[in-house]
């Protein structure tokens, strides 16, 4: 009998032991009682999304629990960010994942708002032009290009002290100096001199425009903290080339994606976003979600909620999260279903410590349940219990053929 896929990443799940919740994670901590129900009629595991001591930004994360070894076929992740809200982006350009932040001198203390019109704006670079594009939050994407068609290289180092280059990978650090770097040429060339000499001429310009801005003005007198610094890291200049997900995996896809990387991800690999009305912050509509599992054979939903809280240390807001994706989305989702021919896998694409306030290396939980899949005795769904599962340790690229599998 052939199956559907209902494949749910829940972004910076995993966590370390909390003493405030005498000493679970906020996921143990917190009341799932349906995801608890999945494990309980499935099999259980844990991932390292990407490798082992990684500590994966989302899109690499994401990339490797698809299906695609990101060490070997991601293209960067400015370029996906870029694709993902529709800018122009062509072969040679040179395109950026940046945050608007707040700078006192050269110490980074805190990230502010979006002011990426007034730069578009005020800004000129030599011998090229810019797109910033302000997106969720403090999050945008740049793409620069050279006025007379000259490639640039995304070999240069980050702005951002937060994220480093790992080869082509961006990697997120759990402890940095909080103070603004500029981009050097990785690669000898002359495409990566002149990248990195452009990224250090914006990067500069727009703090003197930001800095000056009325907006930042008003931001001070009302006691507000001024954005007077964009950041970029893990540059990219190809269009992603790659196999399409269809192809390497036999499924029809579709996607619920909230934020720009994800979507350009789903863009790269060929899935169709599916727009959904949300339920509420936890997650996207349960009736939609059923509905769209009608319309293809595998359906992948990424959830931003956990991740958010994490960053800054709220592990009661981060269990809270958790708590409400459990009851919102599965619990109005799972009725809706045919569970025994629908094989539904739960995991994330990286932990994020409350405590570190930072990603991590740290394997994350695992579910797989529905379907033919006899249980192996999970008694819930948690970081602990699930390393005791019969699905053990995976690498990220190891669950999507399993899964496939399973479908028939």
């Amino acid at each position: 009998m052939t199956t559907s896929l209902l494949y749910v990443c829940l972004d910076g799940l995993g966590d370390d032991p909390i003493p405030g919740f005498d000493g679970r994670t906020p996921l143990e901590a917190a009341e799932t009682p349906n995801l608890d129900a999945l494990a309980a009629r499935g099999r259980t595991g844990t991932v390292l999304t990407v490798g082992p001591g990684i500590a994966p930004e989302s899109d690499i994360g994401v990339f490797g629990i698809l299906g695609y070894d990101p060490h070997e076929e991601h293209p960067g992740r400015g370029v996906l960010e870029a694709l993902g809200v529709g800018m122009d982006f062509h072969d040679g350009d040179l395109a950026y994942r940046v945050n608007f932040a707040t700078a006192d001198g050269s110490e980074i203390i805190d990230e502010a708002a979006k002011l990426a019109d007034e730069v578009n704006r005020t800004l000129a670079l030599p011998g090229a032009s810019f797109e910033l594009r302000a997106t969720i939050e403090h999050r945008g994407a740049l793409v620069i290009r050279s006025d007379d068609g000259a490639m640039l290289s995304a070999e240069v180092t980050n702005t951002d002290p937060a994220y480093r280059r790992d080869g082509h990978l961006g990697v997120a650090l759990e402890t940095f100096e909080p103070r603004v770097v500029t981009s050097e040429a990785i690669a000898d060339s002359e495409a990566a001199r002149r990248a990195a000499a452009l990224t250090n001429a914006f990067v500069e310009g727009s703090a003197a425009v930001l800095d000056a801005s009325a907006v930042n003005a008003r931001r001070r007198a009302e006691g507000n903290l001024p954005a007077n610094l964009i950041l970029t890291r893990d540059g990219g200049d190809r269009r992603p080339s790659l196999q399409p997900i269809r192809q390497r995996f036999g499924l029809t896809w579709g996607c619920f994606v909230e934020m720009p990387v994800e979507r350009g991800i789903a863009l790269a690999l060929g899935m169709e976003p599916v727009d959904a009305p949300r339920s509420d912050p936890a997650g996207f509509g349960p009736a939609a979600g059923a509905e769209a599992l009608d319309g293809f054979q595998a359906l992948y939903v990424h959830i931003k909620g956990p991740d958010v809280p994490a960053h800054d240390g709220r592990f009661e807001d981060k269990r809270a999260v958790i708590t409400t994706i459990d009851r919102a989305f599965f619990g109005e989702l799972l009725p809706r279903i045919d569970t025994a021919r629908v094989i539904v896998a739960v995991t994330a694409d990286h932990a994020t410590s409350c405590i570190r306030r930072a990603h991590t290396a740290d394997p994350v939980p695992l579910l797989i349940s529905g379907g033919p899949i006899d249980p192996d005795g999970s008694s819930s769904f948690g970081e602990r219990a699930c390393a005791e599962g019969s699905l053990g340790l995976l690498r990220g690229v190891q669950i999507l053929p399993r899964l496939v599998e399973l479908t028939g």
